[in-house]
């Protein structure tokens, strides 16, 4: 094994570069493939250029730098457009809602009932069992307008 390293270092490159890509495959992230990038090009240069272990290591290393900093500024580039941008965003998703107001709310608190959980809100002065519209979510806390029948019996 150790002669196979010493002799023909490109072959180990190469295989730990298909390893990790095939590892990017299995772990969640966009991370390994840019580390098998490197360990590919560490492989090429070890095929052409006689290197001492230290050589391939430090060309290894900024080659892993490089591609990582590449990957980065390609990702951040390149945007991926979602069919559903407001996926993660839960509170986003709120706006719109129609709510029912469980603790009276007044500018400065409140709770209201979203689905079957409660959230903290603040809005027009309401009594509980009123219900409102959420317009914005501000820190976790919904802000709320009144519906047009809640004024009318206000």
């Amino acid at each position: 094994m150790n002669d196979l390293i010493s002799n023909d270092p490109e072959y180990v490159w190469l295989t730990l570069a298909a390893l990790l890509a095939l590892a990017e495959i299995f772990v969640p992230g966009v991370f390994l493939i840019w580390v098998a990038a490197a360990a590919a090009v560490t492989g090429i240069a070890s095929a052409f250029i006689d290197l001492t272990l230290a050589g391939q290591l430090t060309l290894f290393g900024l080659s892993t730098i490089a591609s990582v900093l590449f990957g980065r500024r390609w990702y951040l580039t390149n945007i991926v457009k979602s069919e559903d941008p407001l996926l993660n965003d839960r509170g986003a998703r709120l706006i719109g809602t129609t709510v029912t107001v469980i603790k009276p709310v007044n500018a400065t608190s409140g709770r209201v009932k979203v689905g079957d959980g409660e959230w903290s809100a603040r809005g027009p002065a309401l009594k509980k069992g009123a219900t409102a519209r959420i317009v914005d979510v501000t820190d976790g806390i919904l802000i709320l307008e009144a519906m047009p029948e809640q004024l009318e019996s206000s």
